[in-house]
């Protein structure tokens, strides 16, 4: 069983100014579980608590661990890899992890970036991870928000030119843009 910082809590670190002082341990991170299965996890302590998603409370942190799954629709299992799990995320940006050993100062670790996001981020551009980025709707409002958090990013052609296609399958006819 391997466990890993992902997400947000490594971007945000990535993007710190190098003279930030070091995020409070406090910070919402998230954690992927590679290798294990559920009844691993409740063996360790955690508290199952998705009902549709394998995702789990520490005993002492009650921070959110969630086992490594890939697809949308959810298939975990200990032979699903961090890099299955990082393919399904929204964007670049989110698609990276650091070891566990290492949470506490991410952006002096060693980043797990199969996708690029850490070149994203110096460019300023907010890329879709894989082609799944259509499958799911709300992704292109997560996409608006990101949008709208970092003004001085831009939005990759290819994802401007990615359709939600379980919302509208024919595409509608419109292309997401962002000015």
């Amino acid at each position: 069983m391997k466990i890993y910082l992902v997400g947000g809590a490594v971007r945000d670190a990535l993007m710190a100014p190098a003279s930030a002082p070091a995020a409070p341990a406090h910070v919402d991170r998230d954690w992927v579980v590679v290798g294990a299965t559920p009844q691993a996890m409740q063996d360790l302590g955690f508290l199952p608590v998705g009902r549709d998603f394998p995702v789990f409370l520490h005993p002492q942190t009650k921070e959110e661990y969630a086992l490594a799954y890939h697809g949308f629709a959810v298939h975990a299992a200990p032979g699903v890899t961090l890099e299955d799990d990082l393919a399904r995320r929204d964007l670049t940006i989110n698609a990276m992890a650091v070891a566990q050993a290492d949470a506490d100062h991410p952006a002096h670790a060693t980043v797990i970036d199969p996708f690029g996001g850490q070149a994203d981020l110096r460019h300023g551009v907010l890329r879709h991870v894989t082609d799944a980025f259509a499958e799911d709707p709300v992704r292109i409002l997560r996409l608006a928000r990101f949008a709208a958090r970092f003004p001085a990013f831009s939005v990759a052609p290819e994802t401007q030119a990615a359709r939600p296609t379980t919302w509208c399958p024919s595409g509608c006819g419109r292309s997401f843009r962002v000015a």
